[in-house]
């Protein structure tokens, strides 16, 4: 089925994604994403609710003269009008026609005791809302699609009126009715049966928003589609409330890649995971690692049997290429591991263990055993790449790298008392080392411990090797592994390090969350240092 054209892939995140919990949203971050998601080649971006928002009037304002957008178009967000009041009388309406935006998504009362209790109004008077508004603002030039709230619910309750609303609004002009699961209870059996049922009902061009209250949005999506639908929202990433709308890349992707429907222009699918995470960087909620598709471990493969099938054909244990949502492949090292995990993880990073030489074999079984027994220890690299790659050398070439030679570090931690009240402590660390040649005793502060080790070290190495100062900790985590063990326990730290163009994650295991950091610290620092030189 080829619906280019004709098919509308309607975002929705800047409005009912920016719903969910905790997630905030500026005008520059709106105007951010609303450039990102428009690099998709999505039919239409939902901007917010002019004349209801202060900063999605802002938005509006300021994306008439900064937006040039590509492939969509901007919708803005609003209600029909009040009972009682023409829609051209209605400053909420005039808002919708005043913003700019070419398009319009009205919500509408679909269920009847919503528009008894919630609107307080007639079931007749609701209607002619729904009519009136959808004429005035189809008679100002702009296109409208409605958004039928709570409209499976509502079909259940009352058929008759559900259907009433749709054919209303399709007949005074709205291009679309999507119909909307607003508390996210449908499966996708009743879902599928109930767009077939108004389809042939009403005729009208239809369209599905699906919230994941059951887990079942993107299903819900697909089921609706493959019921006669012609329309679907969602939002990056499956942002929303309580627990998300459906996620736009995942359905579209379905959709394209396992139906064969043309949605997006050609090529730009492959675009998904970079735009996914980039809408995420904007938004400060870090992309779910599992996420399809567009996760970091959407395509990786931990088990050994695994690895050696991927060897031989990397689709045998992969549901599609990678490549085509703009993804990639991962072979994670782990206990799990066997020689086919090594061997292509090895390849992964530039080292060829393919040969069935014993010197080889025994190379690889080095690796192997080693890793196993570190993870026994505490250590893990399955997201520590540059850490592996450290010990992979260090057994094919037969000693570590290493820039520098250390002699010591040490940390004090120090609280002043001041009239009784206790100032914040005051962490210093000293470290000596030599680094080409020369000895470098260096002490550093910080906020903390390990604040103030980073803060001697790259000092340090800095004098010897300046390229250091490009290299920039971005993230640190630390987990307790044995808690039953109290502050005796083994404590886990990773650490991910930036040069500005590229970024490693490397691990440190010790008895005390210094110690720990202190080896990770050093690694991201060797391995920075490495691919340097490499370069």
């Amino acid at each position: 089925m080829d619906l280019h054209g004709a098919f509308h892939v309607y975002d929705t995140t800047m409005r009912d994604g920016a719903q969910q919990e905790g997630l905030n949203l500026s005008v520059a971050d709106k105007l951010t994403i609303a450039r990102l998601i428009d690099g998709l080649g999505v039919g239409y971006i939902e901007g917010g609710w002019p004349g209801a928002n202060p900063k999605d009037t802002e938005f509006f304002r300021r994306a008439a003269e900064e937006l040039d957008l590509r492939h969509a178009r901007l919708a803005a967000f609003g209600a029909t009008r009040k009972a009682g009041v023409r829609a051209a009388d209605d400053p909420q309406v005039a808002a919708l026609r005043d913003s700019g935006a070419g398009v319009v998504t009205l919500v509408a009362k679909s269920h009847v005791r919503h528009v008894e209790l919630a609107l307080r109004t007639t079931l007749a008077e609701n209607l002619e809302m729904v009519r009136d508004t959808v004429s005035h603002l189809r008679a100002e030039g702009q296109q409208v699609f409605l958004d039928a709230e709570h409209f499976f619910d509502g079909y259940r309750l009352d058929r008759a009126y559900a259907l009433e609303v749709v054919r209303t609004a399709a007949e005074a002009g709205a291009d679309v009715v999507a119909l909307c699961d607003t508390n996210g209870g449908m499966l996708p059996p009743w879902v599928g049966e109930t767009v077939a049922e108004v389809l042939a009902e009403t005729g009208a061009r239809l369209g599905i928003h699906a919230h994941n209250d059951t887990g079942c949005a993107v299903a819900n999506s697909l089921a609706a589609v493959e019921a006669g639908a012609t329309h679907v929202q969602g939002c990056m990433n499956g942002y929303g409330e309580r627990t998300g709308n459906a996620d736009l890349i995942t359905t579209v992707a379905n959709l394209e890649l396992k139906l064969g429907m043309t949605l997006l222009p050609e090529g730009l699918l492959r675009e998904a995971t970079r735009i996914a995470h980039a809408v995420a960087d904007v938004t400060n909620f870090p992309p779910a690692s599992r996420q399809p598709y567009t996760g970091t471990s959407a395509f990786a493969h931990k088990a050994g049997l695994h690895a050696s099938a991927i060897k031989v054909d990397p689709n045998l244990y992969q549901h599609m290429d990678p490549v085509g949502v703009g993804n990639d492949m991962r072979l994670l090292v782990s206990d799990m591991a066997g020689r086919a995990s090594i061997e292509l993880k090895g390849r992964e990073l530039g080292f060829d263990l393919s040969g069935d030489s014993p010197e080889m074999r025994g190379l690889v079984t080095r690796v192997t055993d080693r890793v196993k027994a570190m993870e026994q220890r505490g250590y893990t690299f399955e997201a520590a790449d540059a850490s592996f790659e450290l010990l992979l050398v260090e057994e094919v070439e037969g000693h570590r790298p290493a820039y520098v030679d250390v002699e010591s570090w040490r940390v004090i931690t120090e609280t002043l008392a001041h009239r009784g009240v206790a100032d914040e402590a005051v962490s210093e660390a000293t470290v000596k080392l030599t680094a080409a040649g020369v000895r470098y005793v260096v002490t550093g502060e910080g906020n903390g411990p390990v604040n103030a080790l980073d803060s001697a070290l790259r000092t340090a190495i800095g004098q010897a090797f300046p390229e250091v100062a490009k290299f920039e900790l971005i993230d640190y985590k630390v987990r307790i592994l044995d808690q039953g063990h109290g502050t005796d326990a083994i404590t886990r730290v990773l650490i991910e390090t930036t040069d500005g163009e590229s970024t490693w994650v490397t691990v440190g295991v010790g008895h005390n969350v210094i110690e720990a950091s202190w080896e990770a610290l050093l690694d991201g620092l060797t391995y920075g240092l490495r691919q340097h030189d490499r370069a």
